[in-house]
């Protein structure tokens, strides 16, 4: 006789809340779309426990000046448009990207610093550019931030922006700036779970609803830190599920900035022949992060070269398909 073997299943109590980057000519923005992530009933993939009812997105990162300090692999890939945000996130968009990322350093390659008027002259032209939600960070100095990313939610009022890093340093500018022109932020803490959640809660008592909040846990890359950097945000998703209100939130991961500041991704010369080619141990080395980040929980993964775009698209659509 067959034998029916019923597979165990949690019972989640909680869920991951929406929250919708962008916003249409209707809903007082400019964007040809809006992209809403979060949802979850259930940790991610599992698909037979629970719902996931928006599928997890592709950012691509886009400067704001030439990135000088990037591997030559990726400034190969990318070409002229490095010279120009607007064109590059043109160019993004046309790979496929399903929001933009734009880093305003704080300087450019030759070591002016950037003036808040020049910061609102770029999103602008961005927003012109592009009909996609847009995630807009600072150099991550909590003063220069502060600064740079007040000017660029006032050159952008309603467009539902998500600025970032708000850390535990600097919260209280960045969600006044977010409250005062209908913008998200991106709450980034050290990977640690209770950091998270203090940052969570500080933000929340400033009246900005958590439907306006991503959470950036701060992760590593393959080989350096991935291991730690999926447990705590395995460890968020499970809070979360079990009904902490104050972890919640849609995480987004920073792929391509970790990835790509390693040394292998980045040095040709004097390694071991057995690395290989460096322009696919690169590609790799962003495609192994990303999907590692996103069986962890990851909503948005943010990534650099064009070709791995369309290998985590496709790797997503695989484990969404049931």
């Amino acid at each position: 006789m067959p034998v029916t073997v019923e597979i165990p299943k949690e019972r989640w109590t909680g869920s991951i809340r929406e929250v919708t980057l962008g916003a249409t000519a209707e809903q007082g923005g400019t964007r040809a779309k809006t992209v809403t992530v979060g949802g979850e009933t259930t940790l991610p993939f599992l698909h037979f426990e629970g719902e996931m009812p928006h599928t997890p997105i592709v950012g691509i990162e886009v400067q704001d000046s030439y990135p000088a300090d990037w591997s030559p692999v990726l400034l190969a890939a990318w070409g002229d448009v490095l010279n120009d945000p607007a064109a590059w996130a043109k160019k993004a968009e046309e790979i496929g990207a399903d929001v933009i990322m734009l880093k305003v350093r704080g300087a450019d390659a030759d070591g002016n610093a950037t003036s808040p008027e020049q910061a609102a002259a770029v999103i602008q032209s961005v927003l012109q550019a592009t009909g996609l939600p847009i995630i807009v960070r600072g150099p991550g100095q909590a003063e220069l931030d502060n600064k740079l990313l007040v000017a660029v939610a006032e050159a952008a009022p309603g467009e539902r922006l998500a600025l970032g890093l708000c850390e535990d340093k600097n919260y209280r500018t960045i969600v006044a700036a977010a409250l005062a022109h209908d913008h998200l932020v991106v709450a980034s803490s050290p990977i640690d779970v209770n950091l998270a959640k203090q940052l969570n809660i500080l933000i929340s008592d400033m009246r900005l609803p958590l439907e306006r909040v991503l959470m950036d846990p701060t992760t590593g890359a393959l080989g350096y830190g991935i291991e730690y950097s999926y447990s705590v945000m395995e460890r968020l998703r499970v809070a979360a599920l079990t009904g902490d209100g104050m972890t919640q939130q849609p995480m987004v991961c920073f792929v391509g900035e970790e990835s790509w500041r390693q040394k292998e991704s980045r040095t040709a010369e004097g390694v071991p022949a057995e690395w290989g080619d460096i322009e696919k141990r690169g590609i790799t080395w962003e495609i192994a992060t990303a999907t590692a980040l996103l069986e962890s929980g990851a909503d948005i993964v943010v990534l650099r070269h064009p070709e791995t775009v369309d290998v985590v698209h496709e790797t997503i659509s695989k484990l969404m398909a049931h």
